[in-house]
């Protein structure tokens, strides 16, 4: 199975009176984000599913990959809002469904949580090294049949400015 954890795009400053779960994408963040998914279409690029946290600003981002085609299918998920915890995410939702080895699954998420999430496959704890930039993509490979902490490949680090 491929994973694509990408970060949101660009959103709002924080300001009085807005929460931030109800902060959207900038215009700046918009326009990138749509860039970002036609290079990616360009390369022929689908995803499986989608799922999204639903903080306002990466549902918005998931609608943009939408409406570029990279899915038809999307979800939201509470586990990949700020300080999702992977591991019961992995129990409740991801072991279930016994994903086929050529399922690409893209969640769109938020820093710190998608660096420690990719470290915690890649190396089996969070180290703090690995930072996906606003709009990045990190792509990994999870093996078939073993669980995924510290057993996946790392297969794609794309920082959003080789994107646009």
């Amino acid at each position: 199975m491929e994973l694509y954890l990408i970060r949101h795009g660009i959103a709002v400053e924080q300001q009085a009176g807005l929460a931030d779960e109800e902060r959207e994408l900038s215009k700046e963040g918009r326009q990138k984000t749509e860039k970002i998914a036609q290079k990616l279409i360009s390369w022929n690029w689908r995803f499986d599913l989608i799922v999204s946290s639903p903080l306002v600003r990466a549902r918005q981002t998931t609608e943009i990959l939408i409406s570029a085609g990279l899915s038809s299918q999307s979800q939201t998920s509470e586990y990949l809002a700020p300080d999702g915890n992977i591991h019961e995410w992995l129990k409740d939702w991801f072991v279930p469904k016994n994903y086929q080895p050529e399922t690409k699954l893209a969640l769109v998420g938020h820093e710190p949580d998608l660096g420690y999430w990719a470290e915690i496959f890649l190396w089996g704890e969070a180290k703090g090294s690995l930072i996906v930039k606003k709009a990045g993509v990190i792509g990994l490979k999870l093996p078939e049949n073993d669980p995924p902490q510290g057993r996946s490949q790392m297969f794609l680090l794309i920082p959003p400015k080789y994107l646009i």
